[in-house]
């Protein structure tokens, strides 16, 4: 079978091997697509795998050979999956292929705004503990995570995972969840209580952001929600950009409504220079890669060649749009 990739850079940008893939047909891996190029690569293709390429009902249903697609995220929002059902069309994504290494990141953001590592160790690289006259010194807040309160929206894998570290921290955990019902069985017991969004915001020194993306979450975190918060909060995202209206944050972070903020997504990426979040010192801004640790790429690609593997011996796994 003929299977193309579309955008393969960040999946592969040269430190795995494409070779389970290449098992099972005649690969074509391309690093980046503009969207001109997108209707020609895609032309003759039989799997289409895309991370980020855009994969709209027009092409979906203008490719005459096309019998798959695979989504090399979780997230499936690049392609018109109702189009691509009712052609026929599965569309897989992976899940959970990422969760330890986006966990591992909101505590590596979170620590940053209550440790300050990167810019006390710039102070030192700078001189400026050689020229101290004390043996230790700091100019801003340390605050310490044992005793606070963790919020997090969202309690899928990630979250979990988020949630049982923050108790290993000594942090009480509280939990939004649209659908609290399934998931009391995380193993977690007493260390999570179930609370409304209201309670959660204005309880928590921190927040983390681990919902999905919808037209309900869109901005959820917004200048009525942020007021919620309590001044001294940290707000951290590592889902997806658009939760926030980052016009609100940027107000709320300048003006000493917010804390600070740790977040590896923007509403927009690569982002403008204009994005006001990216000047303040208050907001600490990662580049999308809390997915990206070497170990999680390769389980992200054992299960994208897995996904293939397996719709092609007639019994596919991780469809998102079945059409029975």
């Amino acid at each position: 079978m003929e299977i193309v990739v579309l955008d393969g850079h960040t999946l592969n940008p040269g430190d795995l091997s494409w070779e389970s893939l290449e098992e099972l047909g005649r690969l074509t891996v391309y690093p980046r697509t503009a969207p001109n190029q997108v209707r020609e690569r895609a032309n003759g293709a039989q799997m289409l795998l895309t991370n980020k390429v855009i994969l709209d009902r027009e092409l979906i249903l203008e490719l005459p050979d096309l019998k798959y697609i695979g989504v090399l995220a979780t997230g499936v929002n690049v392609v018109d999956v109702e189009a691509a059902r009712q052609r026929g069309i599965p569309v897989t994504n992976v899940p959970g292929y990422s969760t330890p290494s986006v966990a591992q990141t909101v505590f590596a953001l979170l620590l940053e705004l209550a440790q300050h590592v990167a810019h006390h160790g710039h102070l030192v690289r700078w001189g400026h503990w050689c020229e101290a006259e004390d043996f230790s010194f700091w100019d801003r807040p340390l605050v310490e995570l044992s005793g606070l309160t963790m919020g997090i929206v969202g309690f899928g894998r990630i979250g979990q995972r988020v949630a049982r570290i923050a108790s290993s921290f000594g942090m009480t955990v509280l939990v939004h969840t649209s659908h609290p019902e399934k998931r009391r069985d995380a193993g977690l017991g007493e260390e999570v209580r179930f609370v409304p969004l209201e309670e959660l915001l204005g309880t928590s020194d921190v927040v983390s952001l681990h919902c999905p993306l919808t037209p309900q979450t869109e901005r959820m975190i917004d200048s009525e929600r942020i007021a919620l918060m309590k001044k001294s909060a940290f707000l951290i995202n590592t889902g997806r950009g658009p939760l926030i209206d980052e016009a609100d944050l940027a107000e709320a972070l300048k003006a000493g409504r917010l804390a600070g903020a740790g977040l590896d997504v923007l509403s927009q990426e690569p982002p403008p220079r204009e994005n006001p979040l990216l000047a303040l010192t208050n907001c600490f801004i990662t580049p999308h890669q809390a997915w990206a640790t070497k170990a999680s790429r390769q389980r992200l690609m054992a299960e994208v060649a897995a996904n293939v593997k397996a719709f092609q011996e007639g019994a596919p796994r991780n469809v998102v749009n079945p059409t029975d």
